[in-house]
């Protein structure tokens, strides 16, 4: 049987717990028991210290790395993208593309973002980490970091399309960057440096808890690109024929 949160605690307060995902959509409600990742990839992966996250290096193997960083830079239709932010409109310090499937949308920072269609390269990708995670994604955003100036700035991926407790699976590849992760409330950060292949996982309460970000540094470093997978529950309906 279904079982409503652990306790009544608000979204804002600490605290660690599996609970049901409410995936809403404006027609339908979904409810998904608590997920865990298989055995087999928490064997692989490493422990972050945060509860609901999973660092696995090396996850993707070296020349699959390399193609997916060389044909995706060069061939994406990168967006600038602009927000506007305590009332004044700013230019994002990174480059973004976004694909899926078809209809699927995904909405943050103000914006709808409708998927492109799935590169194939991306798409064999997006099949291979949903057998591996064992959950689905319809949706990746893939950021581009040109340099040590291009960042992304603390924020959680807790956008209503995504459900109460969404699994997020980013996958690294080029020049390693650090990560870093905070409770919301309050609390020091945790960092975790980021390779070449490597895969994120975040699920449960991570995004209704925590915060995290790709700080910028002052090292001379390469570009790199990262694969933010995900389900949105936010669909267009299909065009008619």
């Amino acid at each position: 049987a279904l079982t409503r949160m652990a306790n009544s605690e608000t979204p804002e307060t600490c605290g660690t717990r599996h609970w049901i995902n409410l995936f809403a959509t404006r027609h339908t409600t979904i409810a998904v028991m608590a997920y865990a990742p298989p055995s087999r990839l928490q064997r692989a992966g490493q422990d972050l210290g945060i509860a609901e996250t999973l660092y696995v290096p090396g996850f993707v193997d070296p020349g699959r790395a390399d193609a997916l960083h060389h044909r995706v830079r060069d061939e994406a239709n990168w967006q600038r993208e602009r927000f506007v932010l305590f009332g004044r409109t700013v230019t994002a310090p990174r480059l973004t593309a976004w694909y899926g499937d078809v209809g699927a949308t995904y909405r943050y920072s103000g914006a709808a973002r409708e998927a492109e269609p799935w590169p194939p390269l991306v798409l064999a990708l997006a099949h291979d980490i949903a057998g591996a995670v064992a959950a689905p994604f319809n949706y990746v955003l893939v950021n581009r970091y040109r340099d040590g100036d291009d960042m992304l700035g603390w924020h959680s991926d807790d956008e209503t399309d995504l459900g109460a407790a969404p699994v997020i699976a980013a996958v690294s590849v080029g020049a390693e960057r650090i990560f870093r992760m905070r409770p919301r409330c309050a609390g020091p950060s945790v960092g975790q440096v980021l390779g070449h292949g490597s895969l994120l996982l975040m699920w449960g309460a991570s995004q209704r808890l925590h915060k995290h970000c790709i700080p910028r540094t002052k090292k001379p470093i390469g570009e790199r690109l990262c694969f933010t997978f995900r389900f949105t529950g936010q669909l267009r309906p299909a065009r008619a024929s």
